[in-house]
């Protein structure tokens, strides 16, 4: 197996590229690239570009899971901005525990709904050796 493959991109479908693309970007605190052809790119601090589209009317976003670990001094900044916003947040994927954030595997983390719907969640430490 090679250690030399990396991932690249992928397309976030949304509803509205833009609300989605710049509600991601504002609260992570991230710049958007330009936009071509039908996306609308952000990278992120590792090479890797969320690529944002308009789906079709017809077709509805089925909601995915897009986990960002941050250094420990941009979480406060980040999280700051999805409670100024008024963004609901849970300290749990199951959204048990609303209106908290968790202290798993040594870091903090928060989860949170974009616009389209996408399970977002930002984590200051990764989940290491979990099965």
């Amino acid at each position: 197996m090679s250690t030399s493959i990396q991932f690249n991109h992928t397309i976030v479908g949304a509803r509205d590229r833009e609300e989605s693309a710049r509600f991601l970007a504002g609260v992570l605190g991230v710049e958007l690239g330009t936009a071509w052809g039908p996306f609308l790119p952000l990278a992120l601090g590792n090479g890797v570009t969320l690529d944002f589209a308009t789906m079709p009317p017809h077709l509805e976003v089925a909601p995915q899971h897009y986990a960002f670990l941050v250094p420990e001094e941009s979480f406060d900044g980040i999280f700051g901005r999805i409670t100024a916003a008024g963004i609901d947040y849970w300290a749990d994927p199951a959204r048990t525990k609303p209106g908290e954030i968790n202290h798993d595997h040594g870091g903090r983390g928060v989860y949170f709904l974009d616009p389209s719907g996408h399970y977002l969640e930002v984590i200051t430490q990764p989940y290491d050796n979990v099965v």
